[in-house]
């Protein structure tokens, strides 16, 4: 008779479960530790595992879900909502950026006046030397 070796078998069964688990949970650390998004499908191709397996895992599955819904709703700015500007902040810089904008306008609009003038006098004077000269 056969010595019963099925206790191997399901030792090998539990250790391959376990790093399949560790690969999963390293590479849903990785993805949201990189800021990546979290989805099945990117856990799963970096885990090495297939998505359907994710989805058979009831505490993967919520943490693939939470980390998904944080992700979206995370702005898209990086900075802390301290240092990001206020609606008020941005008005004032809009109303200071249409100031500039209306003045450097106002200036140019002038310059190019001065501009025609000057070339203008330029104009009289070369036509006042060519008759002076004869040509």
């Amino acid at each position: 008779m056969r010595a019963d070796n099925s206790r191997h078998i399901v030792d090998a069964a539990r250790r391959r479960s376990e790093y399949t688990r560790s690969r999963a949970i390293r590479a849903l650390r990785e993805l949201d530790t990189a800021g990546e998004p979290v989805t099945f499908e990117a856990v799963a191709k970096r885990a090495g595992v297939s998505r359907s397996w994710l989805y058979g895992q009831p505490d993967l599955r919520t943490e693939v879900e939470r980390l998904r819904a944080a992700h979206r709703r995370a702005p898209s700015s990086q900075l802390p909502a301290g240092q990001r500007a206020s609606d008020a902040s941005l008005l004032r810089r809009l109303e200071a950026a249409n100031t500039r904008v209306r003045q450097l306008t106002e200036e140019n609009r002038r310059l190019r006046g001065q501009l025609a003038r000057a070339l203008g006098e330029q104009r009289a004077d070369r036509i006042t030397t060519d008759r002076v000269r004869g040509t």
